[in-house]
């Protein structure tokens, strides 16, 4: 019992590991998600 125990230990901080180590989704590598970008809509002051 105290081997299985070790093992996902093991597994657990092994794989906590590779997720931290991970990069994320990002081009700049500074560590955060991409923002949306803005797009300005016109609108119209007047109906027609």
């Amino acid at each position: 019992m105290l081997e299985l125990s070790l093992l996902g230990t093991v597994f657990l901080l092994v794989g906590l590991a590779l997720w931290l180590s991970a990069d994320s989704d990002d081009d700049d590598s500074s560590g955060g998600l991409r923002q949306p970008v803005l797009v300005p809509i016109p609108v119209r002051d007047q109906r027609r």
